[in-house]
């Protein structure tokens, strides 16, 4: 079941808000929890029950944890969830990918297993191994009450896209939240804006790259055109489940980070990633980086640490060695802007700072997009007029008119330009009493196309397959 979805916007949900806010408070997690469970095994019946397995290892790790605190053998504990959830997770994302290369290396017969990955492994494993290795370090309290772990684990607005919610950040409210009229406002207002965000644009943007991909004869403006449209689908539609998430997080009383931050308006590639998938960006920080030593090792270990951080990013993102190349792609721009490129930078205008950022994503994203690292070079030779084919021709013009000014919105909607104008109408006592009023109308009416477009059966792509 998708948030973008007539039966999830019209029958899931109210369903679960009328329960939700129609029993006690002691009985609002387990509301939670089984329609979570049930908003899982909705699209993965079968892997529901891997789930769960995974649920009890890192509830009962936990516990094993915090009654060995004190002992010696502390670690072991922790060590065995670790295992058991990589474990879990590399068998069921990765075996395959392994054994395919063994295979190109060796020669060998060997066959591949036959597992099809479980939707949205990655995020709850992620939150699993985030809550033991906290309990181990004392920055989190051992849940004891099972209900409520579990409904932290499977909350379905974060389930199967992201963010990747921390045990801690939620850890209060899980037993103790406010539910108020201006939070539950303010879920809806995300809610409908982030769904706005992944229909209307994501969708239209994922529309053109499908027409590119079918194309036999393509032009350089072309690659061009679907490079910039995939970059702008994909912020749209990451960050529009985030704040669809984080909206359904708000309007059940619980307060989930911010996952992205404006990254295209960014002036290096390390500030795009301190805007970009924020939750992950900050786990990886936290659970590999800073354990390893962070950057208070010399420079070989620093570069070793950055090197792993972003093989393992990448790798988290899809078992193929384009998802590899494109988390180290990016490791590569960080060592470089540390060493060489950030004197350089500082001193040019921010204009030409973020053309330098929105350039070297822009090619990142090609390498993200690409099913191997053959389609890629050749999508890069078209981009850049190597390949034997014209500027641009009839149809690429024809595909720019119609699809010019969704790209156009696109990309001032990715800066806080419209942010920045709502925020001086706020300020003036005329300019709020036109919010009220105008706002209300705004989402219901987005409310309507949205349903119109889900109802005409329109482009619906689901990015989060690989996760």
């Amino acid at each position: 079941m998708l948030f973008s979805s007539i039966s999830f916007i019209y029958y899931f949900l109210p369903i679960v808000l009328m329960l939700y806010f129609s029993v006690p408070f002691k009985f609002k997690n387990f509301v939670l929890l089984i329609f979570s469970l049930f908003f899982y095994f909705y699209g993965e019946p079968v892997y529901s029950v891997l789930m769960l397995i995974s649920i009890l290892s890192g509830y009962f790790h936990g516990l094993w944890i915090d009654r060995l605190r004190k002992s010696r053998y502390a670690k072991l504990p922790l060590v065995c969830s670790i295992a058991f959830s990589i474990g879990i997770l590399t068998y069921f994302k990765y075996a395959n990918f392994l054994i395919e290369n063994i295979i190109w290396i060796s020669g060998s017969e060997i066959k591949p297993l036959k597992t099809v990955l479980p939707i949205g492994i990655s995020f709850y494993t992620f939150q699993i191994l985030s809550y033991t290795i906290d309990v181990y370090k004392g920055n989190a309290k051992v849940q004891k009450n099972f209900f409520n772990f579990a409904a932290y684990v499977t909350l379905f607005p974060q389930l199967i896209a992201g963010p990747i919610v921390r045990y801690t950040t939620v850890e209060q409210e899980l037993s103790q939240r406010n539910h108020t009229v201006e939070n539950f406002a303010y879920g809806v207002n995300r809610f409908i804006f982030g769904m706005s965000k992944k229909v209307l644009i994501a969708n239209t943007l994922g529309e053109l790259g499908n027409i590119f991909s079918n194309l036999h004869d393509s032009t350089i403006l072309f690659y061009w055109i679907a490079a910039v449209s995939f970059m702008l689908q994909i912020y749209y539609d990451f960050s529009g489940y985030s704040d669809m998430a984080i909206g359904l997080g708000r309007i059940f009383g619980f307060h989930f980070l911010e996952n992205f931050n404006y990254p295209y308006i960014s002036k290096s590639i390390s500030e795009f990633w301190r805007r970009w998938h924020i939750s992950l960006g900050t786990w990886f920080r936290d659970y590999v980086y800073i354990p390893m030593g962070g950057n208070r090792t010399g420079t070989v270990k620093w570069i070793r640490n950055v090197f792993v951080v972003w093989f393992l990013t990448g790798l988290w993102h899809g078992a193929d060695w384009n998802f590899i190349i494109w988390g180290l792609y990016f490791g590569i721009f960080l060592i470089l802007e540390k060493y060489l490129l950030n004197d350089f930078l500082n001193k040019l205008p921010s204009v030409a700072r973020q053309i330098y950022t929105l350039f070297f994503v822009a090619i990142s994203f090609v390498i993200f997009n690409t099913n191997n690292m053959t389609e890629c070079i050749e999508y890069i030779k078209g981009m850049f007029g190597i390949l034997d084919i014209p500027f641009s021709n009839a149809e690429t013009n024809y595909y720019l008119k119609s699809y010019g000014l969704t790209l156009i919105i696109a990309a001032i909607g990715s800066t806080p330009l419209a942010m920045e104008i709502i925020r001086k109408i706020r300020c003036s006592k005329k300019g709020r009493a036109f919010l009220n009023i105008s706002e209300p109308v705004v989402l219901i009416s987005l409310l309507l196309v949205i349903t119109g477009y889900l109802i005409d059966g329109s482009f619906n792509p689901f990015l989060y397959f690989r996760f």
